[in-house]
């Protein structure tokens, strides 16, 4: 991040607390574990949908998952994530005050999805890029509307398949995905999980965060009662610090402009 390059913070919505909490990645890493999480959970909930509609955008969503799979070895990233919370953890069972059930169950649940990714091989994803029929419809997505019916006349009979034929190919392709995105869904929830929070304001509508120099931060929460209308935009000022300013929604026809006032929120910082 740079002083040029503000980010807006990617948001999820607690509707049983009133609060938006806002998340922004602090490397390349955890940017990519959340996007891959993202898409993910967007393909399987949109395959699950018997209409020729949903299918088209879980398939958007698979092609964009196999587009980042291929630039970087997300397997490889997410065994050296596993293991760090292994030994991490580890060092836990001998402190006193620990729940030893609770992170026995931890433990277990990060060496089954160890195991299962490393079963799954370093090509586990070969059989969805070898697909001739997967190939084409991401060569023509590259173009505006390059997958209509005349551009791929394959592609268009198959989404007017029985609905149980949709789902049955969407169930082998997520399920060559499935030790991979399991294993990230879990690595994300231990980064929440290992946060601490603290009540913070920014004077004025904005706030400079710092970072500990022996904990590198992975990930940053910013929780605000969703009836604000506020968002972050984060600029990073160098590698131990990041700044923060709060900008007001005013609906789509008017820009977002930084807030005056003072904010009070929420700020979880997961190492």
């Amino acid at each position: 991040m740079t002083e040029t390059q503000p980010q807006v913070v990617a948001p999820v919505i607690d509707t049983a607390e009133g609060t938006i909490v806002y998340e922004q990645p602090l490397n390349e890493r955890m940017r990519t574990f959340m996007r891959l999480d993202f898409l993910y959970n967007q393909a399987l909930y949109q395959s699950e949908i018997a209409t020729s509609a949903s299918a088209r955008a879980a398939m958007s969503h698979l092609l964009d998952i196999l587009a980042i799979t291929t630039r970087s070895d997300m397997r490889s990233d997410a065994l050296k994530e596993l293991e760090r919370h292994f030994a991490h953890l580890n060092d836990f069972q001998s402190r006193p005050g620990v729940d030893a059930a609770r992170l026995k169950t931890i433990i277990a649940n990060l060496g089954r999805l160890r195991g299962d990714l490393m079963n799954a091989g370093s090509a586990f994803l070969q059989p969805i890029r070898d697909s001739e029929f997967l190939n084409a419809i991401k060569l023509r997505s590259a173009i505006p509307g390059g997958t209509c019916e005349f551009d791929l006349p394959e592609y268009f009979c198959w989404l007017n398949q029985p609905a149980e034929a949709r789902l049955q190919a969407f169930g082998q392709w997520l399920g060559l995905l499935r030790p991979l995105c399991d294993a990230i869904a879990e690595l994300l929830w231990l980064t929440r999980q290992a946060g601490r929070t603290r009540q913070e304001t920014a004077k004025g509508g904005v706030f400079m965060i710092g970072f500990d120099r022996d904990a590198p931060a992975q990930l940053l929460r910013i929780a605000l009662p969703a009836q604000l209308n506020l968002f972050p935009e984060i600029s990073g000022g160098g590698q131990h610090r990041c700044n923060v300013r709060f900008l007001k929604w005013s609906g789509l026809a008017a820009r977002p402009a930084q807030i005056e006032e003072d904010v009070p929120f929420c700020l979880t910082i997961c190492a």
